[in-house]
């Protein structure tokens, strides 16, 4: 476990709503040498390694999957919310801990046959990682891996990923 990414990220009780303990991971971009070595985690670990793309989920997984795609020299996919894409798109909706949503991705984005990293901030319960998964999957893209800077175990997001390979650069 990397203790200065774990130092800088804090925990805020009953964001958005009671119950929930939010991982606020804006402290590890305020941090330059927390977000450098998150990135640099991540850049280790997929340097030399076939990826055609990183895909994205809005909001936080962009600033890792787009530092993480100019370092690898790749393209990135974003998965955004609902109507921000100009292009056609395809779509899921999901569960939340504390509702609903949906993301949506080009549908020109990934092609059949594609080597996809997903990258995302966090994984709790596996809801928007796993919409973003069969957006990808059924377009034909491959998922390389599923990377997150924390995984929060318990929540058992993990599982709802199926036997894809996960990585966390920190699982509390």
């Amino acid at each position: 476990m990397n203790e200065k990414v774990k130092s800088a990220m804090r925990s805020i009780p009953d964001f958005p709503k009671p119950g929930i303990l939010f991982r606020d991971i804006s402290t590890i971009l305020l941090d330059p040498e927390a977000f450098r070595e998150t990135n640099d985690v991540f850049a280790a670990r997929y340097d030399g390694r076939r990826i055609d793309a990183i895909a994205a989920i809005e909001a936080r997984g962009f600033v890792f999957g787009a530092v993480l795609a100019d370092r690898l020299r790749t393209g990135l996919v974003l998965l955004r919310k609902p109507g921000k894409l100009p292009a056609t798109t395809v779509s899921r909706s999901y569960a939340l801990e504390y509702g609903e949503a949906t993301i949506e991705m080009h549908a020109d984005a990934v092609s059949a046959g594609d080597r996809i990293l997903l990258v995302d901030d966090l994984l709790a319960t596996g809801g928007s990682a796993a919409a973003a998964v069969e957006l990808i999957e059924g377009q034909g893209g491959r998922i390389v891996e599923i990377a997150f800077v924390v995984e929060l175990a318990e929540l058992g997001g993990r599982a709802r990923l199926g036997d894809r390979p996960v990585f966390s650069i920190l699982s509390d």
